[in-house]
């Protein structure tokens, strides 16, 4: 991978976000502590990637709300009171469903699905972007520098183990709120 251009690794991570954005941070860190891509690129490229995605599950959602035949099999509260309910509370829908895992593709499709502002959804999401993505990332570059460092031949067992730690943990803690609602 060091070989590879840079565009070439920024363009792997932003893609890399569409499929599973907290593995993508995690394996750019591990990248970028193992001098394969700096962090700068890494963080840009996450940011870029975790935001592209973000604003596309709003654009899903408001596509969603022009497509009359999808509404039939919706159970939907009056669309009037739903956008008022968005439109007052989309900081805090925006900010806490970046925190809670499972709960940003119906979340934000919903934001786009009842018009949510879109200034204050996109400006919440990029902000919970930031500090989401920088935490993960500097954990994931903290363990994975330990990893790294220490490990020799087993490195890479132990990163795929943190890798599917991060992965089962959201999994996790979303089944235990499914659980109690």
């Amino acid at each position: 991978m060091a070989s590879q251009p840079v565009w070439l690794k920024a363009s792997s991570i932003i893609l890399g976000t569409f499929i599973l954005e907290d593995v993508a941070t995690v394996l750019a860190a591990i990248a970028a502590k193992g001098d394969q891509i700096s962090i700068p690129v890494a963080l840009i490229s996450l940011y870029a990637g975790v935001a592209v995605g973000d604003m596309g599950l709003y654009g899903l959602g408001l596509a969603g709300s022009r497509w009359v035949f999808l509404r039939r099999f919706l159970t939907l509260p009056s669309e009037e009171q739903a956008r008022r309910w968005f439109s007052r509370n989309i900081i805090g829908v925006v900010a806490i469903s970046r925190f809670v895992p499972g709960s940003r593709l119906p979340l934000y499709t919903a934001c786009g699905f009842f018009r949510a502002p879109f200034l204050a959804f996109s400006l919440t999401a990029v902000g919970a972007t930031l500090v989401w993505t920088s935490l993960l990332f500097l954990l994931a570059l903290h363990v994975g520098g330990w990893l790294l460092a220490h490990q020799g031949g087993w490195r890479w067992a132990g990163i795929v183990g943190f890798v599917l730690c991060i992965l089962l943990m959201g999994r996790f803690i979303s089944h235990l709120q499914r659980r109690n609602t």
